[in-house]
């Protein structure tokens, strides 16, 4: 399996992706190598990634330039490879007899920079492709597809690391990047919106709702303006760093949350693309009801009880009412959203039969 985990040294939330998808690949009977490709890595880095793997007995490799004998070993012998977002070169593993999907993470990235021949041929070569984004190549969704097959699929949680535990005094938080790593998109003419963009239209919200509204939010000193507008408004930023720096100070922040409120990135709520966040469906495991940014999610998957869905300010602060006032009942029916539509044994189950495994 392909992902980006040393990249993204101390980023907590971002290593459950990768860890989800392993252990969930391992329930269903997978002897998993979870492989990242990059130019280079830091001490820093491999360290992390090595300290990743150690402590949830995941076997992983790191390539730098050539992959090692052992990789290629495990590649001409794998049923499967699972490049994740496209981080894993092909032509380096051979893996002859594999079945090879693309798992399309950042949808209305990937298919906008495809478009305009930004990321060269690394969709190519694989048999299926798999996307977050589950309006993707639908009636409603702009993106262009240039003649790929997008499948739909969720974001996966392996139920029994994330189990429900007793609640918290009811305030809404979330783990976020106010720009994330990526920039802008521009495409055809259109400039498309970050999640700060978001994150400004509905500044206000801790002003026209009782509650608390906390964000481990990672800003550049460059965004100090934005920072100092959003704690203006009563929001709480505490650091990233801190509070989600590793898969279990993550999970412990969470945890520790009686509810999620967050915005989606600009982009996925202007193509409607049905993203849905990796993020939320742990929330939404531990019993935690989520309050999100619809971009079009909530035609797939159901939102009114658990799962609250809204697209203006009016509609997320009746949400977040709503949530206050029926606590118990939305904390149930989170559990039971994670278990009906993000267990990795069902997700990922019905990925590997549509791919003919």
């Amino acid at each position: 399996m392909g992902a980006s985990l040393a990249a993204r040294a101390g980023n907590g939330g971002h290593a459950w992706t990768r860890i989800s998808l392993v252990r969930g690949l391992e329930r269903l009977g997978f002897d998993v190598l979870l492989i990242e490709e990059v130019d280079s890595a830091t001490d820093e880095q491999r360290s992390y990634f090595e300290r990743v793997c150690a402590d949830f007995c995941i076997a992983g490799a790191i390539v730098a330039g050539p992959a090692d004998a052992r990789v290629l070993d495990r590649a001409n012998a794998a049923a499967l490879v699972l490049n994740v977002g496209g981080n894993l070169t092909l032509d380096k593993l051979g893996a002859p007899h594999a079945v090879k999907i693309y798992l399309d993470d950042d949808p209305g990235f990937t298919q906008l920079w495809h478009d305009d021949g930004l990321i060269g041929a690394r969709l190519a070569g694989h048999d299926i492709y798999f996307t977050f984004g589950a309006n993707v190549g639908r009636a409603g969704c702009d993106l262009p597809v240039d003649g790929i097959q997008w499948h739909a699929t969720r974001p996966v949680v392996v139920l029994d690391d994330w189990p429900v535990i007793e609640p918290m005094p009811l305030g809404f938080s979330t783990v976020a990047s106010w720009r994330g790593g990526y920039g802008r998109v521009e495409h055809r003419g259109k400039l498309y919106g970050q999640k700060a963009h978001e994150f400004r239209r509905f500044a206000p919200l801790p002003q026209v709702v009782a509650g608390s509204f906390e964000i481990a939010l990672q800003i550049d000193a460059d965004d100090a303006a934005d920072a100092e507008l959003m704690r203006g408004w009563g929001w709480v930023l505490v650091d990233p760093n801190t509070a989600a720096s590793s898969p279990a100070a993550f999970r412990d922040y969470v945890q520790g949350s009686a509810a999620e409120f967050s915005v989606a990135q600009g982009i996925y709520v202007e193509t409607a693309c049905g993203w849905f966040s990796d993020r939320t469906t742990r929330y939404l495991a531990s019993g935690r009801p989520a309050l999100v940014q619809d971009c079009g999610f909530s035609s797939n998957i159901p939102a009114g009880e658990g799962l609250v869905a809204f697209t203006t300010i009016a509609e997320a602060a009746a949400g977040a009412e709503a949530i206050a006032e029926n606590y118990d009942a939305h904390a149930r029916a989170a559990r039971a959203i994670a278990e009906e539509y993000f267990d990795s044994d069902r997700v990922l189950g019905s990925m590997l039969a549509e791919a003919g495994l």
